[in-house]
């Protein structure tokens, strides 16, 4: 914690409540990636997330909650986004917003990069290493999520989709003020899986379709929960390419 955050606090809806209103979820920046860190932003990263910020302004209202996933890359879109947004700093955390473990899936798909460094020394020698890298995660995913391994995994895709199900549903009580959440793209992905009742697959190619800083909105109302709009990118409309990004 590191004088920004506030725990989430805990419990949730009763069953059966419904408070209208409206969850948004944004993803975080580009990362990144073959970086020795991953989880921090690159510079394109950071003028995405202003942009987001400046977008969900434009918006408006301003939510009158704000909840971040554990992640850094999290935490330095929530910070960019805000001050475009022209809100404090300050945010809830929940880690039922944080991204699967892409490196434990990746290791029990392919166990000889169990050391990162020999992922990135194979990704170097490739040509178009985001392609070559993005083929074989989708593998990787494609094993964990078929759920014929699931002891493989500290977290198997069931207990992932249940964790970001409890994630939206604590969210509920506040959705009438309007909630920001910022997180990954699978959590974005799982949310809307059982929203629309999605199959895995389903679900995973929707994911791979999500954009850096787009935006998700889920609207609760006395019918449940609904999907309001997905992977939202107008904010990228118009200016260079290279602002419209997927990892």
């Amino acid at each position: 914690m590191d004088g920004h955050e506030r725990p989430v606090p805990p419990g949730g809806a009763a069953p059966g409540f419904r408070t209208p209103g409206t969850i948004t979820l944004a993803r975080h920046g580009q990362a990144s990636f073959l970086a020795a860190d991953y989880d921090a932003l690159s510079e394109v990263g950071v003028r995405q997330a202003r942009l987001l910020g400046a977008a969900l302004a434009a918006s408006g209202p301003l939510p009158s909650r704000v909840v971040c996933g554990t992640m850094r890359r999290h935490r330095q879109t929530a910070e960019a986004s805000l001050a475009a947004m022209g809100l404090s700093p300050r945010w809830d955390v929940d880690a039922g917003w944080d991204e699967y473990d892409h490196l434990g899936i990746i290791r029990a798909f392919e166990p000889r990069f169990a050391d990162p460094a020999a992922l990135g020394a194979e990704l170097a020698r490739s040509d178009h290493p985001e392609e070559h890298f993005q083929r074989m995660f989708a593998g990787a995913v494609r094993r964990w999520a078929s759920g014929a391994h699931d002891a493989d995994y500290e977290e198997p895709w069931p207990a992932f989709l249940s964790r970001v199900d409890d994630a939206l549903r604590r969210l509920e009580p506040a959705a009438a003020g309007g909630v920001l959440v910022f997180t990954s793209g699978g959590p974005i992905a799982a949310a809307c899986r059982g929203l629309l009742g999605l199959s895995d697959a389903q679900a995973l190619r929707h994911g791979w379709t999500l954009v850096n800083a787009g935006i998700t909105r889920i609207e609760v109302g006395e019918g449940g929960l609904s999907l309001r709009g997905f992977n939202e990118r107008d904010h990228f409309d118009g200016l260079d390419a290279d602002l419209l990004t997927y990892r």
